[in-house]
């Protein structure tokens, strides 16, 4: 037997041994250094990521802040108002995004349906009552309007909990809390509209300050929805969850706004009738006077866009469920439908603050125009490209009459009775978009059928409008 020697460079029993574990040794400090390098790296650029985040988020608040104080709305608290809309905003695009795969497309159609209108026509009832009442109401009490709106962002909250446990359940009270919801968006929107004309600084006219508001709401929703689509995607309770948070911010909020949001003085109530323009004593000592003629037909006209708006959301809603285009998916559909609706909103807004005059009384007779001929366009073309140039054209349409409506208010009626005014013309736009809603419902679901009945509600509508148009403008004089 030959006997085989380690050849050159090698060791052979406990050397050798030793020998590997130093190589060992090396090779994972190598290994662990190369690790350590490299997690420093990976840290170093998410810490730097964080960095250029929280830069690009704190310029982006500043700008926001600077905005929204600017033309002395910082001093007056117009400000707070704006921030508080973006989070009502943001709320609601919170709910939209869950809703739409809860209580459209997981539900059957002829159930949904049926649940929806009749929870719809109840909800007739509160807006019928609140349109006469909430004016009066709110300036009965001088110390009522911040809790009045916060108490509408604290009830959104809890429905949005309910809302949340109804989903994962599959509850009955999945509607009612729906609905519910829409009562609470809406009774803000009044008492919101109650409260503008007191924290309207003197350098900043009533139309501009709306459209700031309304821009601000678009700002909130655009960054709340992609948020709240990464919490629908753990399962739409926890959208819900997220709104409920907004929601409680939102409360906050509104209890912090400037106190001369309470104070009534010197104000007086204004009678949904028409009439004289002189203001007459009424209980209390407090004025009152008749809505001039002017306020009057833009309110009218006002209520033919809003009318489209809940037609719309409702009809559409069903339609592209069961009828949808091609192969696209309803729920693609619908959020096609409502985007080209909020860019054409955003867009109204834009042209209002840019435009240096507009004509309030013909703006809303092209405003109504314009919704009449392209529901008769998408009925006769109906397709993917026109219905979203409908909703485009509803969204606009909607924003300039809207703002046209409070351009009137703010120059034909007196500041005494500007606060009963807003609220009850906001009161009223709702219960039309409320019945707009509850006929897009009851419709049959054919696209033609449903768009040519909005088409000839709003042409119907048209020529009452320019049938009671009133004569030479007037202006209401202080008693």
């Amino acid at each position: 037997m030959t006997s085989q020697r380690p050849g050159p460079g090698t060791t052979s029993g406990p050397d050798s041994s030793r020998a590997g574990r130093a190589r060992a040794r090396q090779a994972g400090r190598a290994v662990g250094s190369g690790a350590r390098v490299a997690s420093r790296g990976v840290g170093r650029g998410v810490a730097g990521a964080a960095r250029a985040t929280g830069r690009a988020g704190r310029f982006t608040l500043r700008q926001a802040r600077r905005a929204a104080d600017a033309e002395g709305a910082g001093a007056s608290g117009l400000s707070r108002l704006i921030e508080l809309h973006a989070f009502n905003a943001a709320g609601d695009a919170a709910v939209a995004i869950s809703l739409a795969g809860t209580l459209f497309f997981q539900v059957p159609t002829g159930e949904a349906r049926g649940q929806v209108a009749l929870f719809l026509a109840l909800t007739m009832l509160p807006f019928a009552i609140v349109a006469p009442l909430i004016g009066p109401f709110l300036d009965r009490f001088t110390h009522g309007r911040r809790w009045a709106i916060g108490a509408t962002m604290a009830l959104r909250g809890l429905f949005c909990l309910a809302l949340a446990g109804a989903v994962i359940d599959n509850s009955r009270w999945l509607f009612p809390a729906a609905l519910g919801c829409l009562v609470a968006s809406k009774a803000y929107g009044v008492t919101r509209a109650a409260a503008v004309p007191r924290l309207v600084p003197h350098d900043l006219t009533l139309v501009k300050a709306n459209a700031r508001i309304s821009l601000a709401g678009v700002v909130g929703a655009a960054i709340s929805a992609p948020l709240a689509g990464v919490a629908a995607y753990f399962g739409p309770e926890w959208a819900l969850r997220y709104a409920f948070v907004v929601f409680a911010l939102a409360t906050i909020w509104a209890i912090r706004l400037p106190e001369r949001v309470d104070s009534s003085a010197g104000e007086g109530t204004l009678l949904m009738l028409p009439g004289g323009s002189e203001p007459t004593p009424g209980r209390r000592g407090r004025p009152r006077m008749r809505i001039p003629g002017t306020v009057s037909f833009a309110l009218r006209a006002n209520c033919g866009p809003r009318w489209l708006s809940g037609f719309l959301t409702m009809f559409m809603a069903f339609l592209l469920r069961e009828n949808p285009i091609g192969d696209w998916r309803p729920e693609v559909l619908l959020g096609l439908v409502i985007g080209g609706a909020g860019l054409g909103s955003t867009l109204g807004i834009a042209l209002a603050s840019v435009l240096k005059k507009i004509n309030p009384a013909l703006t809303v007779v092209l405003a109504l125009l314009a919704d009449a001929v392209m529901a008769l366009v998408t009925a006769l073309f109906y397709g993917l490209v026109p219905l979203v140039l409908l909703g485009l054209t509803a969204g606009l349409s909607q924003s300039l009459a809207k703002l046209s409506l409070d351009s009137t208010i703010q120059r034909d009626v007196h500041e005494r009775v500007q606060t009963s005014a807003f609220a009850r013309s906001d009161a009223t736009l709702q219960l039309a978009w409320v019945i707009g809603g509850f006929v897009g419902i009851a419709m049959p679901l054919m696209p033609r059928t449903g768009l040519g009945v909005a088409c000839g509600v709003l042409a119907a509508w048209l020529v009452f409008v320019l049938a009671t148009r009133p004569g030479r403008p007037t202006r209401v004089t202080a008693a």
